[in-house]
């Protein structure tokens, strides 16, 4: 038998993020003996799926975090490329995306991709440093992948790149009415208690402080809401803060980082989302496929609409008191339809996806 084609997923770390859990979900999917995953990631901290990711064969290895300005991040990329040799660079590191792929090229790498994860970034400090490196992607990869078409129009300036859809593991998600009896009972939330749900890291793109200024507004109309935040990053104590300032700590649970969303989101009601920006967020196409009505920002592409549940849009602008009558409203409207059918219908089934990324990556290796 021939040894699977390694191919090197370059990410920020393995924690239980968005584009990490993807990549996972794809690495859990994908044929392994004849695809297999490496991970070259940014940070020195081990992430939560490390583990997971050398039980199922994973070489993991570190760089220190991307600086085009540090001349010991170059020095290191050089080391690794020249150690290690790979047919397929898989960049997923947005903006800065270009400079391992850079790298990867002068070392011969022949198949460079990045994949366009967002449809802008923060205006933070490190914003000029990304807008430079931005524009030197397509020079670099060979391939460009989007989880949307926003995603890869912002990044790439051009159409010609191909959309790899954010696909989960349809079928955990289905509505199933004894497991959202229990995992209610356990979050200690009354049988007709409304319960809102948002999935996301504590940073600001997440909006988390919007968030609990609805769910003040929601408690007017509604005093037996129940907030579950699932979780974690460097705003989550300034968020806890301020939750006690708001005196609404009874009524909002911080589960922190958890492995059981798809459990977790049978006990919501409803799915709160009003990111500042995002591209396709996997968190949505797993809320459509748990039947969840979901109350997003029109900051969110609209083709994260499924239409696996009922979603309404509202423009950050809008005041909390209508991000608050929405939620009311669209949990009042809905009943838990067949989400997981209709979003499995709209190809967003991990098993189909992964199957087009191991052909892809096969085919452009000369190993189909």
């Amino acid at each position: 038998m021939t040894d699977p084609i390694r191919v090197l997923q370059v990410l920020t770390n393995l924690d239980r993020g968005g584009m990490e859990t993807m990549t996972m979900n794809f690495y859990r999917h994908i044929d392994r003996e004849r695809v297999q995953f490496d991970f070259l990631l940014h940070r020195s901290m081990e992430g939560d799926y490390e583990e997971e990711a050398r039980s199922l064969g994973a070489n993991v290895y570190r760089v220190p975090r991307q600086n085009p300005l540090n001349p010991g991040y170059w020095r290191a990329l050089d080391s690794f490329f020249f150690e290690h040799p790979y047919k397929v660079v898989h960049a997923q590191l947005d903006c800065m995306s270009a400079l391992p792929l850079a790298v990867a090229k002068r070392h011969g790498v022949p198949v460079r991709i990045a994949h366009s994860h967002n449809s802008r970034q923060d205006h933070d400090i490190k914003y000029p440093m990304k807008m430079v490196c931005k524009r030197f992607i397509c020079r670099e990869a060979t391939d460009l992948f989007a989880c949307g078409v926003d995603a890869g129009r912002w990044m790439f300036g051009t159409d010609e790149f191909k959309v790899v859809r954010n696909a989960i593991d349809v079928d955990a998600y289905a509505f199933d009415a004894e497991r959202r009896r229990r995992v209610r009972r356990e979050l200690c939330v009354g049988d007709g208690a409304l319960t809102i749900g948002h999935v996301g890291r504590f940073v600001s793109a997440k909006n988390h402080t919007f968030i609990l200024d609805v769910f003040v507004e929601t408690l007017k109309l509604r005093p037996d809401a129940v907030l579950v935040l699932v979780g974690d990053g460097e705003l989550r104590a300034e968020m806890e803060r301020k939750a006690e300032k708001l005196g609404i700590s009874d009524n909002v649970h911080f589960l922190g980082v958890r492995s059981d969303v798809a459990v977790l989101m049978q006990a919501m009601d409803a799915f709160l989302m009003p990111s500042v920006y995002e591209g396709l967020p996997l968190v949505l196409v797993e809320a459509q496929a748990a039947g969840l009505p979901c109350v997003i920002s029109d900051s969110i592409p609209s083709d994260c609409d499924l239409k696996g549940s009922r979603m309404v849009r509202l423009p950050l602008s809008a005041s909390v008191v209508q991000w608050a009558d929405a939620l009311i409203s669209a949990f009042g409207a809905t009943q838990r339809v067949d989400g997981a059918g209709i979003v499995k219908r709209a190809g967003f089934d991990i098993c189909e996806t992964a199957g087009w990324l191991e052909s892809f990556y096969l085919m452009r290796t000369g190993g189909a």
